[in-house]
C-alpha cells in the first residue's frame, strides 16, 4: 500500500498504520501521485483520497485553524468507512493518552479538554473516561517524585523458551549458547550495579523504586538471584525505596527456593504472568507449562506471604477466542491478585508470529475490542485503572492497562512511563533515561542490546556510565 503525502507525514502515516498494522506501507513524500491507494494533499484546500479494492472516495475541505487535525479526521472517516471499523481512540495516535489529557486540561480546563478529546479527536466516551481515571491516579504518583529522585531497572534478558509474540531481547536458555552466557552475564551485571550504585550515591540521588525485569528474571538460579539482590542491597540506599518488584513471570521458572530468596530480601512485589489460562493457547504461543502450573505458582507465593502480586493477560493471542479470553480473566480475578495488567497483542517484526492480511487484522481488531470491553466491565467493581500506554501495531490500536486494588499501584510503571525522574538501567538491552532537574529534558544512554554484546563490550559500557555524572553536573 502506498501513501502519497505532502504535509503532516508523521500523523498521516501513523493514523494509516493504526488501521492497517500488518500492511507494508510505502510513503511517497512529494507532489501527489495519482495512482497511490491513499493520497493526502494540502494546497488551497484539504484533500484526502482513498483508492482501495471496491472503494474509491475523495473528501475535500477548506483550510482551517488546525489543518493537520482536519486532514486526520478526513482520513479517519474514509478508512473507517472502508474497513467498517472505527478506532475507539479516534485520531489520537499518542503512546500516552492520559499524559496528553493532563497537559490539555492544564491548557483548556477540564470541561473544554473533555470536549476536545470527544468532539475534535473523536475519542469514544469509554476511552475518555479511562484516560481521565488513569490521569487522576498517575498525578498522585508523579507527585511523589523529587528533582533528585531516580528508579533502578535491572534487565535479565533470558527466558526458558521464547514466546511467539515476544519482540524483546530475550535468549532462550534451551540453547546451549544462552546457557553458557548466563553465568558471565550475571557476573558483569553485578559489576555494573556496583558502578551504578557508586554514581548514584556520589550524586546524592534518592532511590524511589527498583524493578527487575526481562526476559524472565527467575530464569536465574536461586543462588544467582540471591547474589543479585545482595548486590543491590550492598550498593544502593534502599531506605527511601517505596517499591521493589521482581518479575517472576513464567510459572515454569518459579520454585519455592527462588520465592524464598525473594521473600527474604527487600522485594515486596512480584509478577506471575499467565498471559492466558487456556492450555491450547499456551501451546500455540510456545509456552511449555499449563494453566494449572500458573495457579500452583500463585498459591505457593501466597503461602510464602507475598501480598502484592501482579498477573498479566494478553488480549488477541493466536487461537484465543472471546470466550476463552473471558474465562482467563475470570480465573485471574478469582485468584484475587493485587494487580491485573491487560495487554493488547502487538505483533512486532522481531516476534515469531507471521503478519496477517489487513482483512484478518480488522477481524482480529473487532474481537480484541470485545475482549478489552469485557475487561473493563469485569474489573471495575474491585480494581481501578492507574497506568496505561499504547503500542504500535496493536490490534485495533487499543491500549495496555494496569489495574489494581486500592493502594497497590506499581509506582515504577508510572515513574518510567511518565518520565518524571531518572531511570538508571543495568543489563543487556537496558536504557538509562536521565531526567534533568526542574526542566523537561531527557537524555538516553543505551547499553548493548544482546547478552553477547553486553559481555564483549562491557568496558565501553562502563565508560558510557560516566555520562550520568556529567549530565547532572550540567544542571547543578
Amino acid at each position: 500500500m502506498r501513501l502519497s503525502v505532502n504535509n503532516f507525514r508523521y500523523e498521516m502515516e501513523k493514523l494509516t498504520r493504526e488501521f492497517f498494522p500488518d500492511e507494508k506501507l510505502e510513503i511517497i513524500e512529494s507532489e501527489p501521485v495519482s495512482d497511490c491507494e491513499l493520497i493526502t494533499e494540502l494546497t488551497d484546500k484539504i484533500t484526502v483520497s482513498v483508492n482501495l479494492p471496491g472503494f474509491t472516495k475523495t473528501l475535500t475541505a477548506p483550510l482551517c485553524e488546525n489543518n493537520e487535525l482536519q486532514m486526520g479526521r478526513m482520513l479517519y472517516s474514509l478508512l473507517g468507512e472502508y474497513t467498517g471499523f472505527y478506532l475507539k481512540w479516534g485520531v489520537l495516535t499518542g503512546v500516552r493518552p492520559s499524559k496528553m489529557l493532563i497537559l490539555t486540561e492544564k491548557k483548556l480546563g477540564r470541561e473544554n479538554a473533555e470536549k476536545h478529546f470527544k468532539n475534535d479527536l473523536l475519542v469514544s466516551d469509554e476511552k475518555y473516561e479511562l484516560a481521565r481515571s488513569v490521569a487522576d491516579h498517575e498525578e498522585k504518583i508523579i507527585a511523589l517524585s523529587a528533582d533528585n529522585s531516580y528508579s533502578l531497572y535491572i534487565s535479565i534478558p533470558f527466558c526458558p523458551t521464547r514466546c511467539s509474540y515476544c519482540s524483546f531481547v530475550s535468549h532462550s536458555v534451551e540453547t546451549k549458547k544462552a546457557r553458557e552466557l548466563l553465568p558471565k552475564y550475571t557476573d558483569l551485571l553485578l559489576k555494573e550495579l556496583e558502578i551504578t550504585g557508586e554514581i548514584a550515591a556520589r550524586l546524592g540521588l534518592r532511590l524511589e523504586s527498583v524493578y527487575v525485569g526481562g526476559g524472565t528474571p527467575t530464569t536465574l538460579s536461586a543462588e544467582q538471584l540471591k547474589m543479585l539482590l545482595t548486590t543491590v542491597g550492598n550498593n544502593f540506599d534502599l531506605s527511601s525505596c517505596r517499591e521493589f518488584t521482581v518479575e517472576a513471570g513464567r510459572p515454569d521458572t518459579i520454585t519455592e527456593e527462588k520465592l524464598t530468596v525473594l521473600k527474604n530480601s527487600p522485594v515486596d512485589r512480584i509478577s506471575i504472568n499467565p498471559q492466558t489460562f487456556c492450555d491450547s493457547v499456551l501451546q500455540a504461543i510456545g509456552r511449555r507449562h499449563s494453566a494449572q502450573d500458573t495457579v500452583d505458582a500463585f498459591m505457593l507465593a501466597r503461602k510464602l506471604g507475598f501480598d502484592n502480586i501482579n498477573m498479566d493477560l494478553i488480549a488477541g493471542l493466536p487461537t484465543d477466542t472471546f470466550e476463552s479470553f473471558c474465562r482467563s480473566l475470570d480465573t485471574a480475578v478469582s485468584l484475587q491478585p493485587e494487580n491485573i495488567t491487560v495487554h493488547t497483542l502487538a505483533v512486532k517484526r522481531a516476534s515469531n508470529i507471521g503478519a496477517n492480511s489487513p482483512e484478518v487484522a480488522a477481524e482480529n481488531a473487532e474481537s480484541v475490542a470485545k475482549m478489552i470491553d469485557y475487561t473493563y466491565e469485569k474489573l471495575k467493581a474491585n480494581y481501578h485503572p492507574y497506568y496505561m500506554y499504547r503500542q504500535s501495531k496493536s490490534a485495533g490500536s487499543l491500549e495496555n492497562t494496569g489495574w489494581c486494588v486500592k493502594g497497590k499501584e506499581c509506582l515504577y510503571n508510572v515513574f518510567m512511563m511518565e518520565e518524571c525522574h531518572t531511570i538508571l538501567s543495568c543489563g543487556g538491552g537496558a536504557v538509562t533515561k536521565l531526567k534533568a532537574p526542574q526542566v523537561n529534558e531527557i537524555e538516553r544512554i543505551f547499553n548493548f542490546k544482546y547478552p553477547f554484546e553486553y559481555i564483549s563490550g562491557f568496558s565501553e559500557l562502563t565508560e558510557r556510565k560516566k555520562r550520568i555524572s556529567e549530565f547532572y553536573n550540567t544542571y547543578s
